[in-house]
């Protein structure tokens, strides 16, 4: 059966490689860490601590787990972050890298699997959002790790998706400890999916809870200072922005006012560049501008551009994409506005506008919207205010998931196998679906 996962997995591999290889190459992705993705580096020292594993895909994810990676480390579990990308890598080893080690997660061949446990070797893991690959979780039942998702997501179109292989995926779904989820819908989807209900917790997402309320954040005025922003002047903030949006962004901030973008992924630093022309670049290290136009192509400063900000404009939000994390400009208490498309926020989004905590705003009303907040201060602030009201309404949704996931490995309190089993409301003797019984390897 591995063998058959294995050469199926090549197979997709080879047959869609004319669409992802040339991508790689064009953005410089090709020189990733290739071994890594086979499973193959350092061994990670064992500790006297029980082991979480903690696979965040990207950035976004990486940002998402915060707060649960502070709070199991206080509870005296040693937590293992993996990530996918370069930039989820480059994150998470300049948020965790002192304390944590940061690993890259492996392809899902069966042997890179097999290499990659023998070097981390974990009592349990926590796959964030989704990630449910079908060589990876059986490699964990067999090895009896607990095997749990955290802050999950699965949307309509993910689900609809997965509707044509679901055959294929749903043992691996089957296999999860427990599934701790953002939505009532993503319990229904996990639950067709193959997760039986009573392993489904609706937990909230955690990214209220990393959504940190300040009033200023360390750094900002050295950034201003540095690429010559006028503090006297209006700053709109366009944070994880795409290519199709930077035009509409430019000619939607009216002359008088400054226009700070920061697009979501390093490959389209150029694209903007040449939109927002005569900007000032971050990376060249350019001061000031004659148009008022500014380009953060850098990774991990968009907090600091944030809190410089009168108005925030959330990306990926205004075209066929599908939006992106508003949290943290409401949270520093700016008024934020998205667009219509932002089906990967869609709760999110609901809660905040139903509290009156931030503005959606279709392409064609951009410009006046934005200029009238930057008119109204009064009105805008309330905006904010009432954001980080909804904000913290909805906090805990962390340590609910943190006391799944210590419950898992018994944490340094020790857990018997019959209070676990109960714990998860998973019959003991079944925790990995397939009859296996927990036990930590010696």
């Amino acid at each position: 059966m591995r063998w058959l996962g294995d050469a199926a997995y090549l197979g997709g591999a080879i047959l869609t490689s004319p669409v992802w290889l040339p991508r790689m190459l064009v953005t410089g992705k090709i020189r990733t860490d290739w071994p890594a993705r086979f499973g193959r580096g350092d061994t990670i020292v064992a500790t006297d601590r029980p082991r979480i594993l903690l696979h965040a895909v990207s950035v976004g994810e990486v940002n998402a787990i915060r707060a649960l990676v502070r709070a199991l480390d206080e509870r005296g579990i040693d937590v293992v972050i993996a990530t996918t990308t370069d930039t989820g890598t480059d994150r998470a080893r300049a948020i965790f890298g002192g304390r944590h080690p940061v690993v890259r997660y492996p392809f899902d061949f069966s042997g890179a699997v097999a290499r990659f446990l023998d070097r981390v070797r974990p009592d349990a893991v926590g796959l964030v959002e989704l990630e449910v690959w079908p060589a990876f979780t059986r490699a964990c039942a067999d090895r009896r790790v607990p095997i749990a998702v955290v802050n999950g997501r699965l949307s309509r179109r993910s689900a609809d998706r997965y509707r044509w292989i679901r055959f294929l995926v749903r043992p691996s779904f089957r296999r999860l400890a427990f599934a701790a989820v953002q939505t009532e819908s993503d319990a229904t989807r996990f639950e067709a999916m193959g997760v039986p209900r009573e392993r489904i917790e609706v937990t909230g997402t955690m990214k209220w809870d990393t959504a940190s309320i300040a009033d200023s954040v360390e750094g900002a005025d050295a950034l201003a200072d540095a690429m010559g922003i006028d503090r006297t002047r209006p700053l709109v903030v366009a944070g994880s922005t795409a290519p199709e949006e930077h035009a509409l962004l430019d000619a939607a901030v009216a002359p008088g006012a400054q226009l700070l973008c920061a697009p979501r992924r390093p490959e389209w630093f150029d694209d903007a560049a040449s939109t927002l022309t005569t900007c000032a670049r971050r990376s060249r290290g350019d001061r000031g501008s004659e148009r008022g136009r500014f380009l953060l192509d850098t990774i991990g400063e968009l907090r600091q551009a944030y809190a410089l900000a009168d108005v925030v404009v959330v990306g990926r939000s205004f075209g066929a994409r599908h939006g992106s994390d508003m949290m943290e400009p409401v949270a520093l208490g700016k008024p934020t506005i998205v667009g219509p498309a932002v089906s990967d926020f869609a709760s999110v989004v609901e809660s905040l506008r139903d509290g009156g905590g931030i503005v959606q705003s279709g392409r064609d009303e951009l410009a006046s919207v934005i200029a009238d907040l930057l008119a109204h201060p009064d009105r805008a602030a309330a905006i904010a205010e009432r954001g980080r009201v909804v904000i913290r309404a909805h906090q805990g949704a962390t340590e609910r998931t943190m006391q799944r996931l210590a419950a898992l490995v018994g944490d340094a309190a020790g857990t018997n196998d019959e209070t676990l089993a109960k714990k998860l409301a998973v019959p003991a003797g079944s925790r990995d679906g397939e009859g296996g019984e927990r036990r930590k390897e010696e």
